[in-house]
Protein backbone atom coordinates (compact mmCIF):
# COMPACT_ATOMS: atom_id res chain seq x y z
CA UNK A 1 0.00 0.00 0.00
CA UNK A 2 1.15 3.54 -0.66
CA UNK A 3 0.07 6.97 0.52
CA UNK A 4 -0.65 10.02 -1.64
CA UNK A 5 2.13 12.06 -0.05
CA UNK A 6 2.17 14.95 2.36
CA UNK A 7 -0.19 17.85 1.69
CA UNK A 8 1.19 21.00 0.19
CA UNK A 9 0.25 24.32 1.85
CA UNK A 10 -2.52 25.79 -0.24
CA UNK A 11 -1.04 29.27 -0.46
CA UNK A 12 2.20 28.00 -2.01
CA UNK A 13 0.74 26.22 -5.00
CA UNK A 14 -1.40 27.53 -7.86
CA UNK A 15 -3.96 25.51 -9.78
CA UNK A 16 -1.97 25.97 -13.00
CA UNK A 17 1.15 24.57 -11.29
CA UNK A 18 -0.70 21.43 -10.29
CA UNK A 19 -2.51 21.02 -13.59
CA UNK A 20 0.75 21.21 -15.52
CA UNK A 21 2.43 18.79 -13.13
CA UNK A 22 -0.53 16.43 -13.53
CA UNK A 23 -0.13 16.52 -17.32
CA UNK A 24 3.58 15.81 -17.03
CA UNK A 25 3.03 12.93 -14.62
CA UNK A 26 0.33 11.47 -16.86
CA UNK A 27 2.65 11.60 -19.85
CA UNK A 28 5.32 9.84 -17.78
CA UNK A 29 2.77 7.18 -16.86
CA UNK A 30 2.12 6.56 -20.56
CA UNK A 31 5.83 6.40 -21.36
CA UNK A 32 6.46 3.92 -18.54
CA UNK A 33 3.51 1.77 -19.61
CA UNK A 34 4.84 1.74 -23.16
CA UNK A 35 8.30 0.82 -21.89
CA UNK A 36 6.72 -2.09 -20.01
CA UNK A 37 5.34 -3.31 -23.31
CA UNK A 38 1.74 -2.74 -22.29
CA UNK A 39 -0.71 -2.86 -25.18
CA UNK A 40 -3.11 0.05 -25.29
CA UNK A 41 -6.72 -0.94 -25.37
CA UNK A 42 -8.64 -0.01 -28.48
CA UNK A 43 -11.98 1.75 -27.90
CA UNK A 44 -14.91 -0.58 -27.36
CA UNK A 45 -17.30 -0.70 -30.29
CA UNK A 46 -20.90 0.34 -29.56
CA UNK A 47 -22.16 -3.20 -30.15
CA UNK A 48 -19.43 -4.90 -28.13
CA UNK A 49 -20.39 -4.02 -24.59
CA UNK A 50 -19.05 -6.31 -21.86
CA UNK A 51 -22.55 -7.20 -20.64
CA UNK A 52 -24.59 -9.11 -23.24
CA UNK A 53 -27.70 -8.45 -21.17
CA UNK A 54 -27.33 -4.67 -21.46
CA UNK A 55 -30.41 -3.30 -23.17
CA UNK A 56 -30.23 -0.50 -25.70
CA UNK A 57 -33.13 1.00 -23.74
CA UNK A 58 -30.87 1.55 -20.75
CA UNK A 59 -31.08 5.28 -19.85
CA UNK A 60 -27.28 5.52 -20.01
CA UNK A 61 -26.61 2.98 -22.74
CA UNK A 62 -24.21 5.39 -24.52
CA UNK A 63 -21.93 5.24 -21.46
CA UNK A 64 -22.77 1.84 -19.98
CA UNK A 65 -21.81 -0.03 -23.18
CA UNK A 66 -18.13 0.70 -22.53
CA UNK A 67 -18.09 -1.32 -19.30
CA UNK A 68 -16.35 1.41 -17.29
CA UNK A 69 -18.52 0.66 -14.24
CA UNK A 70 -19.25 -2.84 -12.96
CA UNK A 71 -21.05 -4.14 -9.89
CA UNK A 72 -18.69 -6.84 -8.64
CA UNK A 73 -20.38 -8.77 -5.86
CA UNK A 74 -19.44 -8.09 -2.24
CA UNK A 75 -16.30 -7.54 -0.19
CA UNK A 76 -15.34 -9.68 2.82
CA UNK A 77 -17.61 -7.62 5.06
CA UNK A 78 -20.63 -8.14 2.83
CA UNK A 79 -20.61 -4.64 1.31
CA UNK A 80 -21.54 -4.17 -2.35
CA UNK A 81 -18.52 -3.51 -4.59
CA UNK A 82 -18.56 -1.15 -7.59
CA UNK A 83 -15.51 -1.03 -9.86
CA UNK A 84 -14.37 1.87 -12.07
CA UNK A 85 -11.88 0.85 -14.81
CA UNK A 86 -9.97 3.64 -16.55
CA UNK A 87 -8.71 1.25 -19.22
CA UNK A 88 -12.33 0.94 -20.42
CA UNK A 89 -12.63 4.66 -21.09
CA UNK A 90 -12.54 5.53 -24.80
CA UNK A 91 -10.91 8.74 -26.10
CA UNK A 92 -12.53 11.89 -24.76
CA UNK A 93 -14.16 12.80 -28.08
CA UNK A 94 -16.09 9.50 -27.94
CA UNK A 95 -17.38 9.88 -24.38
CA UNK A 96 -19.46 12.61 -22.80
CA UNK A 97 -17.82 12.99 -19.40
CA UNK A 98 -20.84 14.78 -18.00
CA UNK A 99 -22.94 11.75 -18.91
CA UNK A 100 -20.31 9.53 -17.29
CA UNK A 101 -20.70 11.44 -14.03
CA UNK A 102 -24.50 11.16 -14.23
CA UNK A 103 -24.20 7.43 -14.92
CA UNK A 104 -21.92 7.02 -11.91
CA UNK A 105 -24.50 8.74 -9.70
CA UNK A 106 -27.30 6.69 -11.25
CA UNK A 107 -25.42 3.47 -10.46
CA UNK A 108 -24.47 4.41 -6.91
CA UNK A 109 -27.99 5.62 -6.14
CA UNK A 110 -29.06 1.99 -6.28
CA UNK A 111 -26.71 1.08 -3.39
CA UNK A 112 -26.17 4.19 -1.25
CA UNK A 113 -28.85 3.20 1.25
CA UNK A 114 -26.48 0.44 2.39
CA UNK A 115 -22.72 0.32 2.93
CA UNK A 116 -20.71 -0.06 -0.26
CA UNK A 117 -17.13 -0.08 -1.57
CA UNK A 118 -15.59 1.42 -4.74
CA UNK A 119 -12.54 -0.07 -6.45
CA UNK A 120 -10.79 2.34 -8.82
CA UNK A 121 -8.45 0.71 -11.36
CA UNK A 122 -6.19 3.59 -12.36
CA UNK A 123 -4.26 1.80 -15.10
CA UNK A 124 -5.31 2.96 -18.57
CA UNK A 125 -5.90 6.64 -17.81
CA UNK A 126 -4.00 8.62 -20.43
CA UNK A 127 -3.90 11.97 -22.20
CA UNK A 128 -6.45 10.80 -24.76
CA UNK A 129 -9.21 9.69 -22.38
CA UNK A 130 -8.57 11.76 -19.24
CA UNK A 131 -11.43 13.99 -18.06
CA UNK A 132 -10.46 17.53 -17.11
CA UNK A 133 -9.26 18.16 -13.56
CA UNK A 134 -12.36 20.29 -13.13
CA UNK A 135 -14.41 17.15 -13.80
CA UNK A 136 -12.77 15.38 -10.85
CA UNK A 137 -13.61 18.35 -8.63
CA UNK A 138 -17.20 18.42 -9.87
CA UNK A 139 -17.50 14.68 -9.31
CA UNK A 140 -16.60 15.02 -5.64
CA UNK A 141 -18.82 18.07 -5.10
CA UNK A 142 -21.89 16.49 -6.72
CA UNK A 143 -21.97 13.46 -4.46
CA UNK A 144 -24.10 14.35 -1.45
CA UNK A 145 -23.90 13.15 2.13
CA UNK A 146 -25.73 9.89 1.35
CA UNK A 147 -23.06 8.84 -1.14
CA UNK A 148 -20.17 9.78 1.13
CA UNK A 149 -21.55 8.46 4.42
CA UNK A 150 -22.23 4.90 3.27
CA UNK A 151 -19.08 4.64 1.14
CA UNK A 152 -16.95 2.65 3.55
CA UNK A 153 -13.86 2.18 1.42
CA UNK A 154 -12.33 3.60 -1.76
CA UNK A 155 -9.57 1.33 -3.05
CA UNK A 156 -7.16 2.88 -5.60
CA UNK A 157 -5.26 0.19 -7.51
CA UNK A 158 -1.91 0.84 -9.26
CA UNK A 159 -1.61 4.51 -8.20
CA UNK A 160 0.94 6.78 -9.85
CA UNK A 161 2.30 10.27 -9.23
CA UNK A 162 -0.69 11.59 -11.17
CA UNK A 163 -2.88 10.40 -8.28
CA UNK A 164 -0.61 12.21 -5.82
CA UNK A 165 -1.02 15.48 -7.75
CA UNK A 166 -4.78 14.95 -8.11
CA UNK A 167 -5.01 14.37 -4.36
CA UNK A 168 -3.40 17.75 -3.69
CA UNK A 169 -5.82 19.45 -6.07
CA UNK A 170 -8.84 17.88 -4.37
CA UNK A 171 -7.52 18.11 -0.81
CA UNK A 172 -9.24 21.45 0.01
CA UNK A 173 -12.58 19.79 -0.83
CA UNK A 174 -12.05 16.46 0.91
CA UNK A 175 -12.87 16.06 4.56
CA UNK A 176 -10.44 14.32 6.86
CA UNK A 177 -13.08 11.68 7.57
CA UNK A 178 -13.50 10.88 3.86
CA UNK A 179 -9.75 10.85 3.30
CA UNK A 180 -9.38 8.04 5.85
CA UNK A 181 -11.55 5.83 3.64
CA UNK A 182 -9.02 5.89 0.80
CA UNK A 183 -6.53 3.01 0.55
CA UNK A 184 -3.85 2.61 -2.13
CA UNK A 185 -2.69 -0.75 -3.49
CA UNK A 186 0.37 -1.31 -5.66
CA UNK A 187 -0.66 -4.85 -6.60
CA UNK A 188 -3.86 -6.81 -7.05
CA UNK A 189 -2.72 -9.31 -4.42
CA UNK A 190 -3.05 -6.57 -1.80
CA UNK A 191 -6.56 -5.74 -2.99
CA UNK A 192 -7.62 -9.40 -2.87
CA UNK A 193 -6.97 -9.49 0.84
CA UNK A 194 -10.01 -7.25 1.25
CA UNK A 195 -12.34 -8.60 -1.44
CA UNK A 196 -13.80 -11.92 -2.48
CA UNK A 197 -11.51 -12.96 -5.29
CA UNK A 198 -14.09 -15.06 -7.11
CA UNK A 199 -16.47 -12.10 -7.43
CA UNK A 200 -14.00 -9.37 -8.35
CA UNK A 201 -14.19 -8.25 -12.00
CA UNK A 202 -10.70 -7.21 -13.13
CA UNK A 203 -10.19 -6.14 -16.78
CA UNK A 204 -7.60 -8.24 -18.66
CA UNK A 205 -5.56 -5.08 -19.31
CA UNK A 206 -5.25 -4.50 -15.57
CA UNK A 207 -4.28 -8.14 -14.96
CA UNK A 208 -1.55 -7.89 -17.59
CA UNK A 209 -0.25 -4.61 -16.17
CA UNK A 210 -0.20 -6.08 -12.66
CA UNK A 211 1.82 -9.06 -13.89
CA UNK A 212 4.34 -6.76 -15.57
CA UNK A 213 4.72 -4.72 -12.38
CA UNK A 214 5.26 -7.87 -10.33
CA UNK A 215 7.91 -9.08 -12.79
CA UNK A 216 9.76 -5.81 -12.27
CA UNK A 217 9.48 -6.19 -8.53
CA UNK A 218 10.99 -9.67 -8.60
CA UNK A 219 14.19 -8.71 -10.34
CA UNK A 220 14.05 -6.71 -13.52
CA UNK A 221 15.25 -3.11 -13.52
CA UNK A 222 12.45 -0.54 -13.75
CA UNK A 223 11.88 0.98 -17.18
CA UNK A 224 13.40 4.41 -17.80
CA UNK A 225 11.01 7.33 -18.04
CA UNK A 226 13.11 8.67 -20.88
CA UNK A 227 13.86 6.50 -23.90
CA UNK A 228 17.65 6.36 -24.12
CA UNK A 229 19.21 6.93 -27.53
CA UNK A 230 21.17 4.15 -29.20
CA UNK A 231 24.72 3.70 -27.95
CA UNK A 232 26.60 5.22 -29.59
CA UNK A 233 23.95 7.77 -30.67
CA UNK A 234 23.27 8.32 -34.33
CA UNK A 235 25.12 11.23 -35.97
CA UNK A 236 21.71 12.82 -36.56
CA UNK A 237 20.41 12.15 -33.02
CA UNK A 238 18.35 15.05 -31.66
CA UNK A 239 16.72 13.74 -28.47
CA UNK A 240 18.44 12.51 -25.34
CA UNK A 241 21.91 13.79 -26.25
CA UNK A 242 23.90 16.70 -24.85
CA UNK A 243 24.03 20.22 -26.25
CA UNK A 244 27.73 19.67 -26.95
CA UNK A 245 26.96 16.59 -29.03
CA UNK A 246 24.37 18.52 -31.03
CA UNK A 247 26.80 21.39 -31.59
CA UNK A 248 29.59 19.07 -32.73
CA UNK A 249 27.30 17.27 -35.18
CA UNK A 250 25.80 20.49 -36.61
CA UNK A 251 28.83 22.47 -37.76
CA UNK A 252 29.19 24.36 -34.49
CA UNK A 253 25.59 25.68 -34.52
CA UNK A 254 24.66 26.58 -30.94
CA UNK A 255 20.89 26.31 -31.35
CA UNK A 256 19.88 22.64 -31.77
CA UNK A 257 18.06 22.03 -35.09
CA UNK A 258 14.89 20.59 -33.55
CA UNK A 259 14.61 23.62 -31.26
CA UNK A 260 15.09 26.05 -34.14
CA UNK A 261 12.62 24.20 -36.40
CA UNK A 262 9.85 24.07 -33.78
CA UNK A 263 10.34 27.69 -32.68
CA UNK A 264 10.33 28.94 -36.28
CA UNK A 265 7.18 26.97 -37.10
CA UNK A 266 5.33 28.10 -33.97
CA UNK A 267 6.43 31.70 -34.46
CA UNK A 268 5.03 31.68 -38.00
CA UNK A 269 1.81 29.76 -37.37
CA UNK A 270 1.06 29.36 -33.67
CA UNK A 271 1.67 32.56 -31.70
CA UNK A 272 -2.04 33.31 -31.36
CA UNK A 273 -3.17 29.72 -30.72
CA UNK A 274 -5.17 29.58 -27.50
CA UNK A 275 -3.57 27.33 -24.90
CA UNK A 276 -0.27 27.01 -26.79
CA UNK A 277 2.05 24.66 -24.87
CA UNK A 278 -0.76 23.59 -22.51
CA UNK A 279 -2.40 20.98 -24.74
CA UNK A 280 -1.07 17.43 -24.97
CA UNK A 281 -0.64 15.23 -28.04
CA UNK A 282 -0.65 11.53 -28.84
CA UNK A 283 2.40 9.79 -27.36
CA UNK A 284 2.59 7.59 -30.45
CA UNK A 285 2.70 10.64 -32.75
CA UNK A 286 5.38 12.34 -30.66
CA UNK A 287 7.53 9.20 -30.68
CA UNK A 288 7.17 8.87 -34.44
CA UNK A 289 8.33 12.46 -34.94
CA UNK A 290 11.23 11.90 -32.54
CA UNK A 291 12.25 8.86 -34.56
CA UNK A 292 12.19 10.89 -37.79
CA UNK A 293 14.31 13.65 -36.27
CA UNK A 294 16.77 11.17 -34.77
CA UNK A 295 17.20 9.50 -38.16
CA UNK A 296 17.80 12.84 -39.86
CA UNK A 297 14.60 12.62 -41.88
CA UNK A 298 12.48 15.69 -42.70
CA UNK A 299 9.47 16.53 -40.55
CA UNK A 300 6.62 18.61 -41.95
CA UNK A 301 4.32 19.65 -39.12
CA UNK A 302 1.68 20.68 -41.66
CA UNK A 303 1.13 16.97 -42.33
CA UNK A 304 -0.16 16.44 -38.79
CA UNK A 305 -2.73 19.24 -38.76
CA UNK A 306 -2.22 20.04 -35.08
CA UNK A 307 -0.28 23.12 -33.98
CA UNK A 308 0.14 21.63 -30.51
CA UNK A 309 2.36 18.81 -31.82
CA UNK A 310 5.45 21.00 -32.47
CA UNK A 311 4.82 22.63 -29.07
CA UNK A 312 4.94 19.22 -27.38
CA UNK A 313 8.05 18.29 -29.40
CA UNK A 314 9.80 21.42 -28.11
CA UNK A 315 8.97 20.57 -24.49
CA UNK A 316 9.97 16.93 -25.02
CA UNK A 317 13.34 17.99 -26.41
CA UNK A 318 14.05 20.04 -23.28
CA UNK A 319 12.82 17.33 -20.93
CA UNK A 320 14.99 14.64 -22.54
CA UNK A 321 18.27 16.54 -22.32
CA UNK A 322 20.71 14.50 -20.19
CA UNK A 323 21.21 17.61 -18.03
CA UNK A 324 18.59 20.35 -17.67
CA UNK A 325 19.14 23.50 -19.70
CA UNK A 326 19.59 25.51 -16.50
CA UNK A 327 22.01 22.80 -15.21
CA UNK A 328 21.94 20.76 -12.01
CA UNK A 329 24.37 23.19 -10.38
CA UNK A 330 21.86 26.06 -10.56
CA UNK A 331 19.01 24.13 -8.92
CA UNK A 332 19.63 25.15 -5.30
CA UNK A 333 20.36 28.76 -6.31
CA UNK A 334 17.05 28.98 -8.18
CA UNK A 335 15.13 27.58 -5.19
CA UNK A 336 16.32 30.62 -3.23
CA UNK A 337 14.67 33.16 -5.54
CA UNK A 338 11.61 33.50 -3.31
CA UNK A 339 13.76 34.77 -0.43
CA UNK A 340 15.18 37.61 -2.56
CA UNK A 341 13.57 41.04 -2.28
CA UNK A 342 11.25 41.66 -5.24
CA UNK A 343 13.20 44.66 -6.54
CA UNK A 344 16.42 42.59 -6.66
CA UNK A 345 15.10 39.47 -8.36
CA UNK A 346 15.97 40.42 -11.93
CA UNK A 347 19.55 41.14 -10.83
CA UNK A 348 19.61 37.79 -9.03
CA UNK A 349 18.42 36.04 -12.20
CA UNK A 350 21.22 37.69 -14.19
CA UNK A 351 23.80 36.58 -11.66
CA UNK A 352 22.61 32.98 -11.76
CA UNK A 353 22.58 32.93 -15.57
CA UNK A 354 26.09 34.37 -15.79
CA UNK A 355 27.35 31.16 -14.17
CA UNK A 356 25.83 28.99 -16.91
CA UNK A 357 28.03 27.47 -19.62
CA UNK A 358 28.08 29.73 -22.67
CA UNK A 359 26.24 27.17 -24.80
CA UNK A 360 23.42 26.72 -22.26
CA UNK A 361 23.10 30.49 -21.97
CA UNK A 362 22.80 30.94 -25.73
CA UNK A 363 20.09 28.27 -26.03
CA UNK A 364 18.23 29.62 -23.00
CA UNK A 365 18.35 33.16 -24.37
CA UNK A 366 17.00 31.97 -27.71
CA UNK A 367 14.15 30.07 -26.05
CA UNK A 368 13.22 32.83 -23.59
CA UNK A 369 13.15 35.38 -26.41
CA UNK A 370 10.58 33.25 -28.19
CA UNK A 371 8.49 32.66 -25.05
CA UNK A 372 8.54 36.40 -24.42
CA UNK A 373 7.01 36.84 -27.88
CA UNK A 374 4.36 34.24 -27.02
CA UNK A 375 3.50 36.08 -23.81
CA UNK A 376 3.03 39.35 -25.74
CA UNK A 377 0.21 37.64 -27.65
CA UNK A 378 -1.51 36.50 -24.46
CA UNK A 379 -4.68 38.45 -25.27
CA UNK A 380 -5.17 35.82 -27.98
CA UNK A 381 -3.36 32.71 -26.74
CA UNK A 382 -4.16 33.12 -23.01
CA UNK A 383 -0.53 32.27 -22.22
CA UNK A 384 1.04 35.09 -20.24
CA UNK A 385 4.46 34.77 -18.65
CA UNK A 386 3.02 33.19 -15.51
CA UNK A 387 1.12 30.52 -17.45
CA UNK A 388 4.14 29.80 -19.62
CA UNK A 389 6.29 29.48 -16.51
CA UNK A 390 3.93 26.82 -15.14
CA UNK A 391 4.49 24.86 -18.35
CA UNK A 392 8.23 25.32 -18.77
CA UNK A 393 9.57 25.45 -15.20
CA UNK A 394 9.85 21.69 -14.83
CA UNK A 395 11.24 21.35 -18.36
CA UNK A 396 14.13 23.74 -17.73
CA UNK A 397 15.41 22.58 -14.33
CA UNK A 398 15.19 19.50 -12.12
CA UNK A 399 17.38 18.06 -9.35
CA UNK A 400 20.19 15.62 -10.09
CA UNK A 401 18.59 13.03 -7.80
CA UNK A 402 14.88 12.23 -7.71
CA UNK A 403 12.09 14.53 -8.84
CA UNK A 404 11.21 18.07 -7.85
CA UNK A 405 8.89 18.26 -4.88
CA UNK A 406 5.55 19.99 -5.19
CA UNK A 407 6.78 22.81 -2.94
CA UNK A 408 9.76 23.42 -5.28
CA UNK A 409 7.37 24.39 -8.06
CA UNK A 410 6.84 27.86 -6.62
CA UNK A 411 10.48 29.08 -6.85
CA UNK A 412 11.15 27.17 -10.09
CA UNK A 413 8.16 28.70 -11.80
CA UNK A 414 8.79 32.14 -10.32
CA UNK A 415 12.34 32.09 -11.70
CA UNK A 416 11.07 31.02 -15.15
CA UNK A 417 8.39 33.71 -15.08
CA UNK A 418 11.02 36.37 -14.40
CA UNK A 419 13.11 35.19 -17.36
CA UNK A 420 10.11 35.44 -19.69
CA UNK A 421 8.47 38.60 -18.36
CA UNK A 422 11.69 40.60 -18.01
CA UNK A 423 13.52 39.08 -20.94
CA UNK A 424 15.13 42.36 -22.10
CA UNK A 425 16.30 43.24 -18.58
CA UNK A 426 17.60 39.76 -17.74
CA UNK A 427 19.54 39.30 -20.95
CA UNK A 428 19.76 42.93 -22.22
CA UNK A 429 22.10 42.24 -25.12
CA UNK A 430 24.88 40.56 -23.10
CA UNK A 431 26.30 37.09 -23.39
CA UNK A 432 26.95 34.70 -20.53
CA UNK A 433 30.18 36.49 -19.56
CA UNK A 434 28.66 39.97 -19.46
CA UNK A 435 30.12 41.08 -22.81
CA UNK A 436 27.91 43.03 -25.25
CA UNK A 437 26.25 40.99 -27.96
CA UNK A 438 25.41 37.32 -28.33
CA UNK A 439 27.66 34.76 -29.97
CA UNK A 440 27.73 34.74 -33.75
CA UNK A 441 25.72 31.55 -34.20
CA UNK A 442 23.03 32.64 -31.76
CA UNK A 443 22.88 36.16 -33.22
CA UNK A 444 22.56 34.84 -36.78
CA UNK A 445 19.87 32.40 -35.65
CA UNK A 446 17.84 35.20 -34.06
CA UNK A 447 18.10 37.20 -37.27
CA UNK A 448 16.81 34.30 -39.37
CA UNK A 449 13.90 33.70 -37.04
CA UNK A 450 13.02 37.39 -36.85
CA UNK A 451 12.89 37.50 -40.63
CA UNK A 452 10.50 34.56 -40.63
CA UNK A 453 8.35 36.21 -37.98
CA UNK A 454 7.77 39.43 -39.96
CA UNK A 455 7.88 43.04 -38.72
CA UNK A 456 8.73 43.59 -35.10
CA UNK A 457 5.95 44.64 -32.72
CA UNK A 458 6.25 47.60 -30.36
CA UNK A 459 7.42 46.60 -26.88
CA UNK A 460 4.83 45.89 -24.22
CA UNK A 461 5.50 47.31 -20.72
CA UNK A 462 6.26 44.49 -18.25
CA UNK A 463 4.03 43.79 -15.29
CA UNK A 464 5.21 44.54 -11.74
CA UNK A 465 7.64 42.00 -10.32
CA UNK A 466 5.79 38.95 -8.95
CA UNK A 467 5.83 38.57 -5.21
CA UNK A 468 6.90 35.38 -3.48
CA UNK A 469 4.10 33.04 -2.43
CA UNK A 470 1.40 34.63 -4.58
CA UNK A 471 -0.43 32.36 -7.05
CA UNK A 472 1.48 32.43 -10.33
Amino acid sequence: MVCPGHPVPRHSMSRLDLEELAEIELQRDEEEAAALGAVRRTPVAPTAGPDPALSMNHPFYDVARHGILQVAGEDRLGRRVVTFSCCRMPPSHELNHRRLLEYLKYTLDQYVESDYTIVYFHYGLNSQNKPSLGWFQSAYKEFDRRHRKNLKALYVVHPTNFIRVLWNILRPLISHKFGKKVTYFNYLSELREHLKDDQLIVPPEVLRHDEELRNLHTGRLPPPTKTPPPRPPLPTQQFGVSLKYLKDKNQGELIPPVLRFTVTYLREKGLRTEGLFRKSASVQTIREIQRLYNQGKPVNFDDYGDIHIPAVILKTFLRELPQPLLTFEAYEQILGITSVESSLRVTCCRQILQRLPEHNYAVLRYLMGFLHEVSRESIFNKMNSSNLACVFGLNLIWPSQGASSLSALVPLNLFTELLIEYYEKVFRGQDAHGEPGASGAARDGHARDRAAAGPARPPVPPRPLPAAGRPL
